[in-house]
């Protein structure tokens, strides 16, 4: 993968792919947890533009971006993105 290769999360918002670990759904329990406690130690980034979340995103920097894209969907993108960079 490029180094500063940017990965679409939806409405016009994009984080540097290189540096996302997990693209997660955020309907489970601990997931909650997670995006509870991020905005509790002001880690969390909300690009929903006030729709509903639909992926949880977490950074190597310990960040967690919500999205209102679906996790398969950022999950696709990623993919493509770093297959287009390995030809």
């Amino acid at each position: 993968m490029a180094k500063n290769a940017l990965l679409n999360i939806g409405f016009g918002n994009f984080l540097v792919a290189s540096r996302v670990v997990a693209i997660v759904s955020p309907t489970s329990s601990p997931m909650r947890r997670l995006r509870e406690d991020a905005r509790a130690d002001n880690r969390l980034v909300d690009a929903t533009q006030g729709r509903k979340t639909r992926s949880i995103i977490i950074t190597d920097s310990n960040h967690v971006v919500l999205s209102g894209i679906q996790a398969e969907t950022i999950g696709q993108r990623f993919i493509q993105e770093d297959a287009s960079d390995d030809d």
